[in-house]
């Protein structure tokens, strides 16, 4: 067997939250190897542990302390094969068309090009069909290697992976209701005032709402015939109320689904989908795929964030408590790690596909 060759990799936002999440998850990657660290013109020459305040439970990597900070211009990446962009979303737009033009294939984790018609937004344990398209996109860019993906809202990821799992067995999703109760980590660092959120519950997040509702119908639709158009979902309802809690990593959402299918399967028929629930990038040996891209929990206290985000080292999705439901047909508790497979791990994830997929 040939060995795997070897990708050099750009993190843009480096010293950000989603930036250090990049680190952590690659310092061992089997064949993504670090190479080039990007962020703001203020921490621009100085070494990654001069720049970075690390918020992470692990101590930073011994290898990148040293590394140099460079701004984010694609002049100073032209030596990777691949970038990783962590950057907030007031500044992402400009930088990442920069690394895109440069002929750079590039996994963003901000919003700004979630909207765009041909940019594909991925899931990696959902819709890693929906790179098909990325043909498509290169000829209207004239370019032979540089793509752009972005990966779902963090909110949206740990409930599209379920409800996939459902609309592949039982068919069209009639109406969904999501609830969230999303980590301080998802609003970056130093994010919500500690006065704001001890003993307290914040039931509004900015634009939060919005993103799970339309970013669904998007994931979970599919691809025109031609593979040039995105085929969004026109008959599935989705509303979701967000709240920010005092936990600092996992969002947990309750879901409340009525499928268009009369009867509605039963509470068991459900659980085994979900429990059999596969994805692409496990059937191509992606080194970051979760063993199970769902793990379901019959205990009547499960999932819980400080037990269950780290479930297949971030990278699944838990659900519990899986039950008929009054007014709609079934409700579910779902529970993601919201900077692993809601952040950075989907990026890579997304990554590894594109490299078995022979992207680049």
């Amino acid at each position: 067997m040939a060995a795997q060759k070897e990708y050099k990799v750009g993190i843009l936002g480096a010293t950000g939250t989603v930036g250090q999440r990049f680190i952590v998850l690659l310092q061992n990657h089997p064949y993504m190897k670090i190479h080039t660290l990007g962020a703001s013109s203020r921490s621009a020459g100085k070494t990654y542990k001069e720049a970075t305040r690390w918020t992470q439970a692990i101590q930073m990597p011994t290898f990148v302390k040293g590394m140099q900070i460079y701004e984010c211009k694609s002049e100073h990446f032209k030596e990777c094969d691949v970038v990783f962009s962590g950057l907030d979303h007031d500044v992402a737009g400009p930088i990442e068309i920069d690394m895109l033009k440069a002929n750079i294939p590039v996994f963003s984790n901000a919003k700004n090009y979630r909207r765009d018609e041909t940019c594909p937004l991925i899931v990696p344990t959902v819709n890693t069909s929906h790179f098909d398209l990325i043909p498509h996109q290169r000829s209207l860019h004239g370019l032979d290697k540089g793509f752009l993906v972005t990966n779902a809202n963090c909110s949206t990821t740990g409930i599209v992976v379920p409800l996939k799992a459902l609309q592949d067995a039982f068919g069209e999703l009639a109406q969904i209701n999501i609830v969230t109760m999303q980590a301080i980590s998802g609003a970056g660092y130093p994010g919500v005032p500690s006065l704001d959120i001890i003993d307290n519950l914040v039931p509004f997040i900015g634009g939060e709402e919005d993103k799970i509702e339309w970013e669904t119908n998007k994931i979970l639709g599919g691809l025109s015939a031609d593979n040039k158009s995105f085929d969004y979902l026109k008959n599935t309802k989705v509303a979701a109320q967000c709240n920010r809690v005092a936990v600092i990593d996992g969002h947990t959402e309750c879901v409340q689904v009525t499928f268009a299918q009369r009867p509605a399967p039963s509470i068991e028929e459900v659980k085994k989908v979900l429990r059999e629930y596969t994805c692409e990038a496990q059937s191509l040996n992606c080194p970051s795929a979760p063993k199970h891209a769902i793990h379901v929990f019959e205990e009547n206290d499960r999932p819980q964030p400080r037990l269950d985000r780290d479930v297949d080292g971030g990278y699944a999705v838990a659900v519990g408590r899986v039950r008929e439901d009054k007014v709609f047909d079934i409700k579910f508790v779902a529970l993601s790690h919201n900077t692993v497979i809601g952040a950075a791990g989907s990026g890579i994830l997304n990554a590894e596909v594109a490299i078995a997929k022979g992207l680049f």
